[in-house]
């Protein structure tokens, strides 16, 4: 029987469904001055369940990943502790700056964002006005970790 952190680590499918599912991960990047710089996007999964979103070119994190691509990322939910279910990636960041490229990517989180709902030709028009201004990402993970203390209730002597 798994006991510790093996007993609430979510299975490879389990883990793919998480991130499937969610909407949101927050993002780390490394600043000038080393300390880390934090923010929350919205994302999307490539072909390989990579995390990836969009932002502005002339942001904060892209200026810090061009410095330094390493980069962690949190995806998580739940609100009470026997909730909380998460994945923490830490890797490195592949910038995409091809424009239809970035399209590509800019048009799978929007879909997302909107729930599934195609926006049409203002959709289109959103995104060929974003592209040209944006930098796409590519969290290229080097060690993972995750949990999920609902699991935590089936365990002997919990709950």
């Amino acid at each position: 029987m798994a006991t510790g952190r093996d007993s609430v680590r979510l299975s490879d499918e389990e883990l793919a469904a998480f991130l499937a599912e969610q909407m949101k991960v927050q993002v780390a990047t490394v600043g000038p001055d080393g300390a880390p710089h934090l923010t929350t996007l919205f994302y999307a999964l490539d072909e390989a369940g990579r995390i990836t979103f969009w932002t502005y070119g002339s942001s904060q994190k892209i200026t810090n990943l061009r410095r330094d691509p390493r980069v962690s990322a949190l995806v998580e939910d739940g609100q009470d502790y026997f909730e909380l279910r998460g994945v923490s990636i830490r890797g490195t960041a592949r910038l995409v700056e091809e424009y239809d490229e970035i399209r590509v990517l800019g048009a799978r989180v929007m879909t997302r964002m909107s729930g599934g709902v195609d926006l049409g030709e203002l959709g289109d028009q959103i995104l060929d006005k974003q592209a040209t201004k944006r930098v796409g990402v590519v969290i290229e993970p080097e060690k993972v970790a995750s949990w999920d203390h609902r699991k935590m209730s089936a365990l002997p002597g919990q709950g």
